[in-house]
C-alpha cells in the first residue's frame, strides 16, 4: 500500500511549479523589459546605404554633388526595472545605426521638388509620415516604417540652403564581438 502523502506531495509540487514558473518568467520580464530584436550590422549597412542612394537619386540635385558618409552607431539603454539600476549606462551588446549626408547651396524649389519625390517613394514602400515642418526656416519631414521602426528624415534649412538626409535603424542586439571601429561596412559613398 502506498502512503497517501505521495499523491498530496505530487499535487503540491505540480501546483508550486504551475505558479512558480510563470512567476519567475514574469519577474525576469519585468526586470529586463522587452528584449531587443537581433540586428545584423552588415544587413543594416546595406539597407541604410540603399535608403541613402535612393533618396539621393530621388532628390535629383543639380550637378550631382559628391556626398560621402559614415554609418554611426548610437547608444541603447537597459529596459524594464533593470534600467533603474543602470541609469545613463548604455548596453554594449545593443546599438542603433544612422547614416546621414548633406549638401549646401540647394534652392528651396529644388529641395521641395526632391522632397516630394522622396515622400512618394517612401509612401509606396509602406512608410508613414510621423512628423513634418513646412514653414519657417526649416522644411522637412520624418517617415517611419511601422514594421521595423526604421526612420528616414529629409530636411532643408533656409539659413544655409542645406539639404540633409538621415536614415536610422532602431536599437538591436548585435552579434558578440561586433566592433564598430573595425567594421568594414562603415563607409558609404553615393554612386553617380
Amino acid at each position: 500500500m502506498r502512503p497517501s502523502f505521495s499523491r498530496k506531495s505530487a499535487v503540491l509540487a505540480l501546483a508550486v511549479t504551475v505558479i512558480a514558473v510563470p512567476g519567475l518568467w514574469l519577474g525576469h520580464r519585468m526586470w529586463n523589459g522587452d528584449p531587443y530584436p537581433s540586428a545584423d550590422p552588415d544587413v543594416i549597412a546595406v539597407q541604410l546605404g540603399r535608403d541613402a542612394q535612393l533618396a539621393y537619386d530621388d532628390l535629383a540635385l543639380p550637378g550631382r554633388p559628391e556626398v560621402t558618409s559614415q554609418i554611426r552607431t548610437g547608444a541603447c539603454y537597459y529596459r524594464g526595472l533593470r534600467s533603474f539600476a543602470h541609469i545613463d549606462r548604455s548596453r554594449l551588446d545593443v546599438n542603433s545605426f544612422q547614416l546621414d549626408w548633406d549638401v549646401t547651396g540647394v534652392s528651396r524649389q529644388t529641395a521641395r521638388a526632391g522632397q516630394d519625390r522622396v515622400r512618394l517613394r517612401l509612401i509606396r514602400e509602406g512608410f508613414q509620415l510621423t512628423s513634418e515642418q513646412t514653414g519657417g526656416a526649416r522644411m522637412g519631414y520624418r517617415f517611419t516604417h511601422p514594421d521595423s521602426e526604421h526612420m528616414v528624415d529629409v530636411n532643408w534649412y533656409e539659413s544655409t540652403s542645406l539639404l540633409a538626409f538621415t536614415a536610422y535603424a532602431p536599437c538591436g542586439k548585435v552579434p558578440a564581438g561586433f566592433n564598430e571601429y573595425k567594421w568594414p561596412q562603415v563607409e558609404w559613398t553615393v554612386r553617380p
